[in-house]
């Protein structure tokens, strides 16, 4: 009785062993796949966060390359906006200076022409001051054989005439000194260019042949001698000392800067 008692405890007890290994082997089995599939999601994790970590640093990467082409090319672009700037303004200094440049020739010349005609004007004067003109060249009348020889100029008797011109007195006194009484008292001046100055109708006479005059020199006193109608001075401009060789003393004067 006590051994089949013993006997049936100990088949029990093996039984309850047995079931004890495989309820531990199965438990151990469980957490090695837990423990197996823990690992496996960390290692997918870390392979995640690692090329996620790449793509951001590619990415910075390429921004960084991105951003330093685009600096360049701002660079490149300030260089060349500078580079025209100061090609523009070298361009607007440099007309600039042509206008001030031309400016300054154009004011020159004006000056030297306003000089010139100064000089020239003054170098050929009027032969009496306060005047009227009256009888003029090639005029036609009765008080002329042919067509009036000069031009007159209307003013009293005693008004001193003076020299239109520098020159050479080559002929002077009555007679028309020398061209005819219908001149009365004259004076003939000779200047430069073969060109000669004729004054008649004078009431007296204050230089002599020879005697060297000045431009505006007091040379006689107009009159009403020889064929005149009246007090005036008959002047004429010549290309001999002599009649027959007048041209438009008027012309010639104006052509000399003196104004009427």
């Amino acid at each position: 009785m006590t051994q089949r008692v013993t006997s049936r405890f100990s088949r029990t007890s093996l039984i309850r062993s047995r079931a004890a290994v495989l309820a531990a082997g199965m438990g151990a089995s469980v957490a090695l796949g837990a423990g197996v599939a823990a690992a496996a999601d960390t290692t997918a994790a870390s392979s995640a966060a690692g090329a996620i970590q790449a793509q951001a640093a590619a990415q910075a990467e390429a921004a960084k390359v991105q951003a330093a082409a685009q600096a360049k090319a701002a660079e490149v672009k300030a260089v060349k906006a500078e580079k025209a700037a100061e090609a523009k303004k070298a361009a607007a200094e440099k007309a600039a200076e042509a206008k001030k440049a031309a400016a300054e020739k154009a004011a020159k010349a004006k000056k030297a022409a306003q000089a010139a005609a100064k000089k020239k004007a003054a170098s050929w004067i009027d032969p009496v001051k306060s005047y009227k003109l009256s009888a003029g060249y090639a005029q036609s009348g009765g008080m002329w054989a042919s067509k009036h020889s000069g031009q007159d100029y209307a003013v009293p008797t005693g008004t001193p005439v003076v020299a239109v011109h520098g020159g050479t007195v080559v002929k002077s006194g009555g007679n028309g000194a020398g061209d005819g009484p219908a001149y009365g008292n004259a004076v003939v001046i000779k200047h430069g260019n073969g060109t000669y100055s004729q004054y008649a109708h004078l009431s007296s006479v204050n230089v002599k042949a020879g005697q060297v005059v000045k431009t505006g020199q007091k040379i006689a006193l107009s009159g009403n001698t020889g064929n005149s109608s009246g007090p005036h001075l008959h002047f004429e401009i010549r290309t001999s000392p002599n009649y027959g060789t007048a041209v438009d003393p008027a012309k010639f004067l104006r052509a000399q800067g003196v104004q009427f």
